[in-house]
């Protein structure tokens, strides 16, 4: 499975990221390296609480993101 994850820069620059799929579900890191590393992470852990919980697990919903430049 795949989800899509959204990575944003706090105020005090590190790197938050978190699944919209998976509510709940986020991490940071120093770097968006260090970020993506420790979401991975997370959303296994998140997934295998659920297994456990007996709770459904959602499936991915997002297709896809991208950025768009418009004049200001």
């Amino acid at each position: 499975m795949q989800y899509l994850v959204v990575y944003e820069r706090s105020a005090d620059g590190s790197i938050w990221a978190r699944v919209p799929d998976l509510d709940g579900c986020y991490s940071c890191g120093e770097t968006l390296e260090e970020a993506r590393e420790h979401i991975k992470e997370a959303i296994a852990l998140f997934l295998e609480d659920l297994k456990e919980t007996g709770k459904p697990i959602p499936p991915p919903s997002h297709l896809k993101a991208e950025m768009i430049e418009v004049a200001a």
